[in-house]
């Protein structure tokens, strides 16, 4: 029996990734899942210059993908889901205190959790609430619950924009799944046509680690774009359900 569930709609998607750019591409991505390349960077050509010069890979993935799902809406809520963030440029400041060289302002700007959130706010003069958010393995989770929480309150939408990066040297070692770089955004609604569940109750054992597997976010990216019925993930010390249907 589950404890816990939320319930939502998807008004609009978007996804990107290198190499894996249109919805028929995600589709064909998530019938035999193959790794993700590393190279590529989008445009996002919606935002101004001077701004998007300022985001990094992690940052134009996440950009690119909101402009795409939000088009030319205004005022709604976001939520930014990042279990890693931009772990680069924290890595990036480190070694530069270590080498005892003065740290750039703009660099630690850009280096914290609501780095994208804040550009995309910026460009388009938008004062909506957002939120940046990570919570380990299950952050893709927690992101949605934020969302549907912001729903419950009475907004009528909420964007959710998930991205992540592979960790970088030194850190690399830390991984527990197979990272890659990708990001999604879900314009969310409440139940309605076609809603997911999401369900969860405690599952305190220790999982096995699989270096091999999908990391979350790629996993629930799967489950949507593949049709899936369901999807079961441990994670966070939580056992999660997603489902199209209440059984």
């Amino acid at each position: 029996m589950f404890e816990n569930q939320v319930v939502f709609s998807i008004a609009r998607h978007a996804a990107w990734a290198p190499g894996v750019t249109t919805r028929a591409a995600w589709a064909e991505w998530a019938r035999e899942p193959q790794p993700l390349v590393a190279n590529g960077e989008p445009k996002v050509a919606a935002m101004p210059p001077m701004l998007r010069r300022r985001a990094g890979l992690l940052g134009r993935m996440a950009l690119e993908v909101a402009y795409e799902c939000v088009g030319q809406d205004a005022d709604i809520p976001t939520v930014f889901c990042s279990r890693h963030g931009e772990v680069a440029r924290s890595v990036e400041l480190l070694r530069d205190l270590a080498r005892g060289e003065p740290l750039s302002p703009t660099a630690f700007g850009l280096a914290v959790h609501n780095a994208s959130a804040g550009l995309f706010s910026i460009a388009r003069h938008d004062r909506a609430n957002h939120v940046a958010l990570a919570a380990g393995s299950a952050s893709v989770e927690h992101a949605v619950i934020e969302a549907c929480s912001q729903l419950a309150d009475g907004a009528a939408r909420v964007l959710l924009v998930v991205c992540d990066m592979p960790l970088p040297a030194p850190l690399e070692r830390f991984e527990d799944c197979h990272e890659q770089a990708f990001a999604f955004a879900w314009l969310m609604e409440p139940a309605g046509a076609a809603p997911l569940h999401l369900r969860w109750r405690a599952d305190h054992g220790v999982g096995t680690v699989d270096p091999a597997a999908l990391p979350g976010g790629l996993d629930v990216l799967r489950f949507q774009h593949a049709n899936k019925e369901s999807l079961v993930r441990v994670a966070g010390g939580k056992h999660w359900t997603w489902s199209r249907n209440e059984a």
